[in-house]
């Protein structure tokens, strides 16, 4: 029987014009919309510190607070900062402040005000060439190797859409279980980690013996799948099959400043792996329970 003679599901035919249905169900529906801008007047609390961070503990948001918690614990004073917590299952990311910073409105955006003028950056990846680039550290200067690491910085950002909105949002938070998406999302996730895999077969880190950005914008997303940290899909993937990934993903999970970096704006889990926001690197050590919140 080929592809053409299987019997198919009810077939949807689209609209001649697609009309916004706010009712379409899925995890995610009520902060779903078809247009962009604000929602509500908000303005964002502002800290101490120069950098101020506005995320969640999301693989997106965690790329960044790696990162900062790694320039702090090598010696980079100038990176210490405020993280704020977005809740954007309650829409904070449709506020007027948070849209003045990140037109997009996604998390995570950072406002750097060690500038003349305040300067916004967003877009995770975009957050971690322009924090590497004002520190010089965790970005190769050889030409070369910078290469590299910007290579795959753009592959993971390129890449993780299918990761993240096609094979966890059909797999794990879609009304309902369809199987066509799910196998073709599942064959590209799968392709991707044989990608990281085979690279990561010869080599520590991404970029050779050097840990880089490219790891740390890595590393929350495909780390996190092949431990089962999101989408509980590890063993519907075969996750132990990439031996590589996963020896890298422990590695890294080992550095302090990662396992720190992982539980800024981190509003799920057990307790003792959350940190609502943080303003101190004593917040780490002297957590509240305002802090952390509640577990209802």
């Amino acid at each position: 029987m080929t592809d053409s003679d299987s019997p198919k599901p009810d077939e949807y035919t689209p609209p001649r014009v697609w009309t916004w249905d706010s009712e379409s169900g899925g995890k995610f529906a009520n902060i779903n919309r078809p247009i962009a801008g604000a929602t509500h007047d908000k303005e964002l609390p502002v800290g101490q510190h120069p950098l101020q961070l506005y995320s969640l503990g999301t693989p997106n948001g965690v790329k960044v607070t790696v990162l900062l918690e790694e320039l702090l614990a090598a010696g980079h004073k100038g990176a210490e900062y405020d993280a704020w917590l977005i809740n954007i299952g309650e829409g904070d990311q449709f506020g007027s402040g948070f849209v003045g910073i990140n037109p997009n409105s996604k998390i995570p955006a950072l406002l750097d005000r060690s500038t003349d003028q305040p300067t916004r950056v967003f877009e995770s990846g975009a957050i971690l060439l322009y924090l590497a680039e004002k520190f010089g550290a965790f970005l190769p200067s050889d030409p070369g190797r910078r290469t590299e690491c910007l290579s795959w910085l753009f592959w993971q950002m390129g890449s993780a859409p299918y990761l993240g909105g096609g094979f966890g949002h059909f797999y794990a938070y879609a009304p309902w279980k369809m199987e066509y998406p799910i196998n073709r999302f599942t064959m590209e996730v799968k392709r991707q980690l044989d990608v990281l895999d085979r690279h990561l077969s010869d080599k520590e880190f991404m970029c050779g013996d050097e840990y880089t950005i490219a790891d740390m914008a890595i590393w929350p997303w495909y780390g996190a799948l092949v431990t089962n940290k999101v989408y509980s899909a590890a063993e519907f993937i075969e996750a132990d099959t990439y031996t590589n990934v996963i020896r890298w993903t422990e590695n890294i999970a080992e550095r302090p400043a990662a396992k720190r970096g992982r539980m800024v704006n981190r509003t799920f889990g057990e307790l003792d792996t959350q940190l609502h926001e943080r303003h101190d690197a004593s917040d780490f050590e002297t957590r509240t329970q305002d802090k952390i919140g509640s577990s209802d």
